[in-house]
Parts: C-alpha cells; structure tokens; sequence
C-alpha cells in the first residue's frame, strides 16, 4: 500500500507544469519521540496554494510579489483552518507555521505540533484545497514509531487516524 502512495506520489509531482490537470499535495510527518512534537514538510503546487491565499483579498496573492509578512500570515491563517492533528477526535493542537520555500513549480511549506504527551496515534483532519478544487488529493506519508505508512485525504475522507 505504501508503495502504491510513494510512486502515485512521484508520478504526480513529476508531472508538474505551470497549468497542471491534477491538484495533490504531498506531507511528510516525523514524529520526534525524544522532542514531543510532529515535524512536518508540506508541498503544494504554487499556483494552486496562491489561488487558496487570494480568496477573501482585494488583489491575488503572489509568493513572488506579495510581502513576506502578508504570505506568511495568509499561509498560516489557511493550514491552522485546514489543518488540524490531534491525539483524540476534534483535537487541534496547537500549530507552529516555521517557513516556506520555492521548489520549481511548487513550495515546501514547514511546520511543528508539539503533543501534549508521547503518543502511539494521530488524528489528522486534511482539508488543504479540498474547497478549492474536487480533484484535489493530499497524500500524507507518516514516520514514527520505527514504521512508515501512507494515507490519502479527499473530499469525504478529510479526517483518519494514523496508528504506529
């Protein structure tokens, strides 16, 4: 199953151009047993996480053209409103928004979770996009506890436990 995710995950980020026929993230979670906390790397495709920003601005948001501070408090606003992990249902701990970076036609964005005690499970509601574009697919690859698993989050499916 893992597999499956990894090369689904490789063709669609490969593929990309500036207008894409398909809208997927990629997160990657490690569990940081020693420090309590989730380190988190995010890539969306620019294009589509700029139209995410723009909505509710006078004017589009721009990774390029926007101020720093105003992209990183959209950014923030929008993954603490579509993003939440927890250790038990309706949890959402806090979460710390730490940076970004270009990568081609995409970004990488970085975050942190601290948990609030060492853990064996996650709840992870992902809706990044999802109101943006019915296609939309995030795929989450977790490492923790020794084990790595996949998971798809899509419309109807927004919120999963993930066990290690």
């Amino acid at each position: 199953m893992r597999r499956l995710f990894v090369v689904l995950a490789a063709c669609l980020l490969s593929l990309a151009a500036a207008a894409h026929a398909y809208h997927a993230s990629i997160m990657e979670v490690r569990y940081n047993a020693p420090k309590q906390q989730l380190e988190i790397s995010l890539k969306v495709f620019t294009d589509d996480f700029e139209k995410a920003l723009s909505v509710g601005q006078p004017r589009a948001i721009s990774f390029e053209t926007t101020p720093r501070a105003q992209v990183t408090q959209l950014t923030t606003d929008l993954l603490r409103k579509s993003l939440a992990f927890g250790t038990k249902p309706g949890e959402a701990l806090p979460l710390q928004f730490i940076g970004f970076e270009k990568d081609h036609e995409a970004h990488w964005l970085y975050l942190a979770v601290k948990l609030p005690k060492p853990t064996s499970s996650l709840v992870l509601r992902h809706q990044l996009l999802l109101p943006n574009f019915a296609d939309q697919m995030n795929i989450v690859n977790l490492d923790a506890g020794g084990k790595k698993q996949s998971a798809l989050f899509r419309d109807g499916n927004e919120t999963q436990r993930l066990m290690w």
